[in-house]
């Protein structure tokens, strides 16, 4: 297990830097899924067929966030046993955490199969878009299991200190989605349904790799057949530690399911730039979220092994970290929006609605990352209950926001990005709050 890191000992920055590193490529290269469908669909097939992709954005991950929730909520458990040495209770873990992954990954499909019509037509898509979106967003509901299978055995490999292997099996993915959409859409002209295609066998493509190397080369995925019963007790912890970031993620996906109903009645142009500036908007993410996701397992390890102020250490060094990011960011966006919103599309309406959009986001970047760097932080020690509390702000943010910033006849729709970073503001001082209340301390394996 040379991969396997145990990062209760050494340099914090060094151990949180060398987490983040990897996990931050395999999550761009994750982000080239969605990137590639946009450029391509965006210059190939044209503007209404990117919005199409992009009016299912916020359903899709409404119906991932149940399994990617629990799996947070399964790596979380397997990193504090881990520093806590408990090797048993880490291979109860890991399978006990394979049956509830696939019994939340059917559920969810079938109701996203089956009721995908009706979704979108609650979220009141243009009528010159909902068909492509239906056929999208059928195709995405199906790779559902394979994304839960690969975010729950990469949730268990970086909960070991491991951030390398899964990206390998990330950057394998891409490839295969950047050739199946040259060849299901410039080749052979199947649209929406070849970008869906293509996003649905690399995802199968991640989730496949990823279980055989796990297998192969990580002892605690040798599962004896004595160790294969149905664990409650294992069970109920996880739904205490995921099921709330589960909720968490269904609340944010409703807030901007919401928000995404406002948008379309604004009509194509618009639907088509904020489905841009998200797309941008999931890189900028990429960092906070990697270094996130490091400080949660840095956070889960040391928690289980006692060391609290280790973990206030590292805390903020992450918080500096996302400063000096943030503030790089805004020049790069004022100076080079056109460039970059011109990648997606050749339509001048939508390059010069995006720029101002860009501009407007940037600003307020540093609260976006203020948003992981705590909430991750509360998630490593087991807090996740407060997830719910940070889900039903950024419900209430973006709704409230949204229909106040939209209807001030001055802002119009840029009402709607000045929400996004209205929300991103209000949530980061609610996730501020929380962890200088001190309560994460009192967190760890006795108390979950």
């Amino acid at each position: 297990m040379n991969n396997v890191t145990d990062m209760t000992q050494g340099s914090s920055l060094k151990l949180i830097l060398k987490f983040t590193v990897p996990l931050l490529i395999g999550n761009i290269f994750q982000q080239l899924y969605n990137m590639v469908d946009s450029v391509i669909v965006g210059k190939y097939v044209g503007a209404n067929a990117l919005a199409a992709v992009g009016s299912c954005g916020s359903v899709n991950f409404l119906f991932f966030s149940l399994s990617s929730g629990l799996a947070i909520g399964i790596g979380i458990m397997i990193a504090q046993y881990f520093g806590a040495k408990m090797e048993k209770e880490i291979r109860r873990t890991i399978i006990n955490g394979a049956y509830l992954l696939t019994a939340a990954s059917v559920i969810v499909t079938v109701i996203s199969y089956a009721f995908a019509p009706q979704i979108l037509g609650m979220l009141s898509t243009p009528d010159e878009i909902i068909a492509d979106a239906i056929i999208y967003l059928r195709i995405i509901s199906v790779g559902i299991l394979s994304v839960s299978f690969y975010n729950g055995i990469a949730a268990v490999l970086r909960a070991l200190g491991d951030s390398k292997s899964p990206l390998y099996f990330l950057i394998l993915s891409s490839i295969v989605n950047v050739v199946l959409d040259l060849v299901f859409v410039l080749q052979c002209k199947m649209g929406v349904l070849g970008v869906g295609l293509a996003t649905l066998i690399s995802q199968i493509v991640a989730a496949i790799t990823c279980l055989i190397y796990a297998c192969i080369k990580v002892p605690y995925f040798k599962i004896g057949k004595e160790e294969c019963d149905f664990d409650m007790d294992v069970v109920k912890r996880a739904f205490r530690l995921g099921v709330p970031v589960a909720i968490q993620n269904s609340m944010i996906a409703v807030s901007c399911i919401a928000l995404q109903g406002v948008v379309n009645h604004f009509g194509a142009t618009v639907v088509a730039t904020y489905t841009i500036i998200g797309r941008i908007e999931q890189i900028v993410q990429q960092p906070y979220s990697s270094l996130g996701t490091a400080l949660t397992n840095f956070t889960g390890q040391n928690i289980g092994a006692g060391l609290k102020e280790r973990v206030k250490k590292g805390y903020w060094q992450c918080v500096w970290i996302v400063l000096i990011f943030s503030i790089i960011l805004i020049p790069v966006a004022y100076l080079f929006g056109e460039q970059i919103i011109g990648i997606f599309v050749k339509e001048p309406e939508v390059i010069a609605m995006g720029v101002t959009a860009l501009k407007i986001n940037s600003l307020c970047y540093f609260s976006l990352g203020m948003i992981y760097i705590p909430r991750a932080l509360l998630n490593g020690c087991g807090d996740t209950a407060f997830a719910v509390v940070n889900g039903f702000t950024e419900v209430v943010c973006r709704i409230l926001y949204s229909q106040i910033f939209t209807r001030i006849p001055a802002f119009g729709y840029w009402g709607i990005w000045i929400t996004t970073a209205a929300t991103w503001t209000t949530t980061a001082v609610v996730c501020v709050i929380r962890y200088a209340s001190g309560v994460w301390k009192r967190k760890g394996l006795e108390h979950s």
